[in-house]
């Protein structure tokens, strides 16, 4: 169980607010001062300062917290454990591209297993690691970018990511070059998503961004980005095997882009979460 001060520290983290905090655990404000005095006390070293009246994460809190998540992981672990029938139960994060277009037969094959259990949540990046963060997830299969100092990772697999339009689109089946980009619409996911995060960054390194094409349209929908490109509303990038299960679409590359990106396990350090990585692993 979590130390009371650890969950006022963890609280304050998210809010970065003294009375915010105080309202959430309905306690006093000089409460949750004292309980957050206590702790740099204890580990010796200042976890929160201020910053032109904003208050701010040190160094030392960032550390901290990683210690609580994964400590938060581990008891709810154990109370699961303790109360939870024979097999394997697992709470599982995907981005969309590996949640839609890549587990299928791998859950199929867990379920297959009467005594397994298995939850999905499906979101973009941004949002699973949130989730991991937070203990409701075992472990995130993603194919966004992360933080590797902070997470424990294992590779999945790798995939292709190239350009998608539709069937009539004078891209289709070519290789174009970079210019030739301009003057289309750009059909992207939303902000916060790893493919979205992917091209932002092949962009950059050519010294361009997403508002250099005609138009943007962010579609946070797949299926409806998938439609709005088949249609001839524009053009996108995507993994390989997301856009190539619809026959409607047609690939196209860039001149000079040859990329492929890594889909990764990704879990809390010093959890037994690295257990359950393997045991899903085995399905695959």
């Amino acid at each position: 169980m979590l130390d009371y001060r650890m969950e006022t520290f963890v609280t304050l983290c998210r809010t970065m607010n003294y009375r915010r905090t105080a309202e959430a655990l309905n306690i006093t404000q000089p409460a949750v001062t004292q309980h957050i005095k206590y702790l740099e006390e204890h580990y010796g070293c200042r976890l929160f300062s201020y910053e032109k009246r904003k208050l701010s994460m040190t160094c030392h809190a960032r550390l901290l917290l990683r210690y609580a998540y994964s400590q938060h992981y581990q008891e709810q672990k154990l109370i699961e454990n303790m109360g939870a029938p024979s097999g394997c139960h697992f709470s599982i994060g995907t981005t969309k591209t590996i949640g839609e277009y890549v587990i299928a037969g791998q859950v199929e094959r867990f379920l297959a297993e009467p005594a397994n259990r298995l939850s999905i949540e499906t979101d973009n990046t941004l949002r699973i690691l949130e989730l991991l963060d937070e203990g409701r997830i075992d472990f995130a299969l993603i194919e966004g970018f992360f933080d590797r100092k902070l997470y424990d990772h294992r590779l999945y697999r790798t995939e292709p990511y190239i350009g998608f339009c539709s069937r009539q689109h004078p891209f289709a089946g070519r290789t174009v070059a970079l210019a030739d980009l301009w003057k289309e619409t750009i059909v992207v996911r939303e902000k916060g998503s790893g493919s979205r995060s992917i091209l932002e960054r092949m962009l950059l390194a050519e010294n361009h961004s997403l508002y250099d094409f005609h138009r943007i349209i962010s579609i946070g929908n797949l299926a409806l980005l998938e439609q709005l490109v088949a249609r001839s509303c524009g053009i996108t990038f995507a993994y390989q095997i997301a856009g190539g299960q619809n026959p409607l679409l047609a690939e196209f590359r860039v001149e000079g882009w040859q990329i492929e990106r890594a889909f990764h396990y990704v879990f809390l350090p010093h959890t037994d979460a690295g257990k359950s990585v393997e045991i899903f692993e085995r399905f695959r």
